[in-house]
């Protein structure tokens, strides 16, 4: 099979925003943190089957930090990038910014997160994604890190399949 030809990180960048409302708190009175995660894997979704050119699922959330709590009446952008591609796999990054849908104020930073994908043909097993090509330095930064979360995600799959006494295949 060829290669696919690779795509720059900013063709499949995308932001999702949405008014946080009173039927997204918890018992706290604060937005729930699953509204967040449910936003960040829609956005995440969109990116990575744009970046593939097709369907792609979410493998595993790699990580997710809620830095700020969000509230009621919070407009809440979800903006996604690829970081790194594989041969089947990509991880999208996503930073969600909050600020009140009724203020001009710099919106603050609320929660990060970075999740793999992985393509699939129409059968539904995995298929060839295109290359990401990093355009800045930042780009080459998140590129990099995405490796360094990739070994970390192998090396502890690998142990946990270790302690269970079972091979790689799991």
């Amino acid at each position: 099979m060829d290669s696919l030809p690779g795509r720059p990180t900013s063709a499949a960048q995308t932001t999702l925003s949405r008014i946080m409302t009173a039927l997204d708190t918890n018992l706290l009175g604060t937005v729930h943190g699953g509204v967040i995660m449910k936003l960040v894997d829609d956005v995440a979704g969109a990116v990575a089957q744009r970046h593939s050119g097709g369907p792609a699922v979410t493998a595993s959330m790699d990580e997710m930090a809620f830095l700020e709590p969000v509230h009621v009446g919070d407009l809440v952008h979800a903006q996604g990038r690829v970081n790194w591609t594989g041969r089947t796999s990509l991880e999208v990054g996503v930073r969600v910014v909050a600020e009140p849908w009724n203020e001009v104020r710099v919106a603050k930073r609320v929660a990060t997160a970075y999740l793999v994908f992985v393509g699939l043909d129409a059968d539904g097993r995995p298929r060839e994604v295109p290359p990401v090509l990093p355009e800045t330095e930042e780009d080459k930064r998140r590129f990099a890190e995405a490796e360094i979360r990739r070994t970390h995600r192998l090396a502890r799959r690998a142990a946990i399949l270790k302690s269970r006494g079972m091979g790689e295949s799991g």
